[in-house]
């Protein structure tokens, strides 16, 4: 399962049985910490999820953002209520391929604005299992990226 964590919403995505194929599967609605991690448990036990892949915002030169810190701080809360691995990988230029791939250039369909966060959330593990993500481990662990145990 993918996170296209954002202040209003995350993105979710997964993948089929043999973890080849990335699709969007939905969105969350911000509301509180509790409530996300409650969403995401039943995502995960509904599709038996083994592995989170978290977008990781970078900066121009590869360094972490902003952004990029608050991610981190809010996986090392989700770590603390889930007991499956957490990954980073590099969502750079994922929402704007997610953009790219209206066919229409709108937002709108149906008169109704189409969020784009599980899209997102596909392209990212989409990128990372291409990278050999169901195999290896191309992504960085919670510890890699903090420096803590």
């Amino acid at each position: 399962m993918a996170l296209d964590y954002g202040e209003k919403r995350i993105g979710v995505a997964t993948s089929d049985p043999l973890a080849l194929f990335a699709k969007p599967h939905s969105i969350i609605q911000r509301q509180s910490n509790r409530e996300d991690f409650d969403s995401l448990r039943q995502i995960i036990l509904s599709e038996g999820i083994v592995k989170i892949v978290i977008g990781l915002p970078t900066d121009s030169h590869g360094g972490l953002s902003r952004q990029a810190e608050k991610v981190i701080r809010w996986a090392k809360k989700l770590a603390n209520q889930i007991e499956i691995p957490i990954v980073f990988w590099d969502e750079s230029y994922s929402s704007e391929s997610a953009a790219n791939f209206r066919h229409d250039g709108s937002k709108r369909q149906g008169g109704v604005v189409r969020r784009l966060d599980d899209l997102a959330a596909a392209i990212i593990l989409q990128d990372y299992l291409d990278a050999g993500g169901a195999n290896n481990e191309p992504g960085k662990s919670l510890t890699e990226i903090t420096g803590e145990d």
